[in-house]
């Protein structure tokens, strides 16, 4: 499919979800990039019906999964049936073994069940007992959650975190936004029919299309000074080593270069600017970096940490 009807996919979510431009950008980039992406921000920020949007206009099964402190792994992995006419066992897939995965409210489920969504999102296989089966070229887990409930809620562990090529926050819109927002509402909240459907061959070869896009020297180079620069033992940034604990890993740098690349191929390029990996070093960093005790202190948060890492790292 050409970048153009890609595009095309972007306005018609544009249309069903107003004000949200990063928000829609980043699906269609971990769409492209076969990456998870996790969705933050404050209830009736349209998180949800911005996947479920998605996933009308893309071919393949759709899941939502609520999470909640009760939920088993079986629940999203599924199990194995008993049969009593003829006494056998047959599993039962569960919901992730569909194309697109809506985790809402991620935060809410306990360690054993974050487990199980780990093992799909790391290594595209559920195992249940002895045997594993490989979930499908197609598969993308859009998670949501709260920032500001604490109660019944469970930290993502880093390891699953760092399994999200994106971290992308959702902010309130701004008044004229919530106008049109209120009008769209009035005349009817469903969503329209998609204008394309992605077909899943169309899809994987769009990612072929966007592994082509060149990225220079230079900007590789300059990539992985801005990764490595939050680490604090590298020298590379000083002034920021007392202010982060722990740095962002290796797998930072492959999906800021993965996701640019995209970036760039959605403009209508087929070259990657400083540009592109400056706007999307944040959705990628935020969830990757531990503020030290020092930067808690201060209230200085990882996306302040991230500004001024780009501010001190000299662009190409």
């Amino acid at each position: 499919m050409a970048a153009a009807e890609f595009r095309q996919l972007g306005d018609y979510l544009g249309s069903q979800i107003l004000g949200q431009g990063a928000l829609i950008e980043g699906l269609l980039i971990a769409l492209l990039c076969e990456g998870h992406v996790l969705i933050e921000g404050a209830p009736g920020l349209a998180k949800t019906r911005a996947v479920k949007a998605l996933a009308g206009a893309v071919e393949g099964r759709f899941a939502r999964i609520q999470f909640t402190p009760d939920l088993l792994p079986a629940d999203l992995t599924g199990s194995e049936v008993f049969h009593p006419q003829d006494a056998s066992l047959v599993f039962q897939p569960g919901p992730l073994f569909n194309h697109l995965v809506l985790a809402d409210e991620i935060n809410r489920a306990p360690a054993k069940v974050q487990s199980a969504l780990l093992e799909a999102m790391a290594e595209h296989q559920i195992t249940v007992g002895k045997k594993s089966w490989r979930l499908p070229p197609l598969f993308m887990v859009a998670a949501t959650q709260n920032p500001i409930e604490q109660e019944g809620t469970y930290p993502l562990p880093e390891a699953q975190l760092d399994r999200f090529l994106l971290k992308l926050l959702v902010e309130y819109p701004s008044p004229a936004m919530e106008l049109a927002i209120l009008q769209l509402n009035a005349r009817g909240e469903q969503l329209t029919p998609p204008p394309v459907t992605l077909s899943q061959a169309d899809l994987l070869a769009a990612r072929s299309a966007v592994q082509a896009v060149q990225m220079q020297g230079r900007l590789e180079h300059y990539l992985v000074q801005l990764v490595c620069a939050t680490r604090p033992d590298s020298g590379l940034c000083p002034e920021l080593a007392p202010l982060i604990a722990v740095g962002a890993s290796p797998r930072a740098s492959i999906g800021l270069a993965r996701a640019a690349r995209a970036k760039a191929w959605l403009a209508g390029r087929d070259f990657v600017l400083p540009e592109d990996i400056q706007q999307l070093a944040p959705a990628i960093l935020r969830h990757r970096l531990i503020p030290s005790y020092q930067a808690l202190a201060d209230n200085l948060d990882n996306d302040i940490l991230i500004a001024r890492l780009l501010d001190a790292i000299p662009c190409p």
